[in-house]
């Protein structure tokens, strides 16, 4: 029989964190060829010397930014760029005939005056409507049919995938979500700068950005889909000493009493079909080195019956799920292949 066509991939940024954990997931896809890397910074050097760790798995030069040139070498685009990158180069893609996945935040908003609150104006606003909110278990079919993805950042995807299940239903206070997440410091990216230097972060833990997150925005307006009503939230980022993993830890109240079986079959029910999300079972929490290198999202809960509280507790890895994980899960759904494949990497490790 002939060998089945291979989906051609571009990764723009290739070099940055996001960028070579694409590259790695997709050196291992079975219906992906790698077909161009870009770097700004590594443009002209193999992808190997930027990440020895490749020597012999994946050579190729990374290039500099070419948008039409992207387009003729490859049927998907990945942009893991800088925010305000992808909107000055995704118009072309499209143009010349590409599917894209941006790892930004250019094209996750609906609302460009929500995107332009939390970052700077955005110059490809006739695009927003056309992007799809790139988190597959809320919005599979509509990823199905999308040309333009925009991947939802890394806090999001920890704190929409435990909430929806019961903003769905109306069973939480929408003016009641208080959410405390902890990252890995590979969530602030490859850039140089002092508050991520080894000295500033082994054996230290810190909020940063209380109640004026980037991410907050974003959150509040998929919940609020979700919803189907206005959603508000208090949300609280920390940093944690170590490189990659996030942990989410979310407080709501409930609008009736549930039972903690009742509120874990609310989620197992939701989320019954779906291969990346993990309800653990009653007695177990949620832990990052359970999810480590892997695409899963497990979560678990509490009902503080007392205050009338539900707990929701969630874990991911940040640069899988929260980025390139989901972004590949987002190409197969663009591409009609498998859910899964290439994403059935093992979690876990020491």
């Amino acid at each position: 029989m002939p060998e089945e066509k291979k989906i051609r991939a571009a990764v723009m940024g290739a070099t940055g964190y996001a960028g070579a954990e694409l590259v790695r997931i997709l050196c291992g896809h079975p219906g992906v060829e790698l077909a161009l890397l870009t770097s700004r910074q590594h443009a002209g050097a193999p992808f190997s010397r930027v990440y020895p760790a490749f020597a012999g798995i994946c050579d190729m030069v990374c290039e500099a930014v070419d948008p039409e040139k992207a387009a003729a070498a490859a049927d998907v685009v990945f942009t893991a760029l800088p925010h305000k990158l992808p909107m000055e180069v995704v118009p072309a893609l499209l143009e010349a005939g590409a599917k894209v996945v941006d790892l930004s935040a250019d094209f996750r908003f609906q609302s460009a005056g929500a995107y332009e609150s939390a970052y700077q104006p955005h110059s490809a606003k006739h695009l927003l409507s056309r992007a799809v909110y790139g988190l597959p278990e809320l919005f599979g079919d509509k990823i199905a049919a999308a040309d333009l993805v925009g991947n939802p950042g890394c806090y999001p995807t920890s704190v929409i995938l435990p909430l929806a299940p019961f903003l769905a239903r109306d069973l939480l206070g929408l003016d009641s979500v208080i959410i405390d997440s902890k990252s890995g410091v590979s969530g602030a990216g490859r850039g140089l700068s002092l508050g991520t230097l080894f000295c500033e972060v082994s054996d230290a833990f810190r909020a940063y950005k209380p109640a004026s997150h980037r991410h907050q925005p974003e959150m509040e307006e998929v919940l609020s889909t979700v919803a189907k009503k206005p959603v508000s939230i208090t949300f609280v980022p920390h940093l944690a000493p170590m490189n990659r993993g996030m942990l989410s830890t979310i407080y709501a109240k409930m609008q009736k009493p549930l039972a903690d079986e009742e509120a874990r079959q609310i989620l197992a029910d939701f989320y019954q079909d779906k291969p990346y999300v993990r309800v653990l079972p009653k007695g177990f929490l949620p832990r990052t080195s359970d999810v480590r290198n892997s695409n899963f999202c497990d979560i678990s809960l509490a009902v503080d019956k007392p205050a009338g509280r539900l707990i929701l507790f969630s874990a991911i890895d940040n640069l899988v799920k929260g980025a390139a994980g989901q972004a590949v899960q987002n190409m197969n759904l663009m591409s009609g292949l498998p859910e899964t494949q290439g994403l059935t990497m093992l979690p876990g490790g020491v």
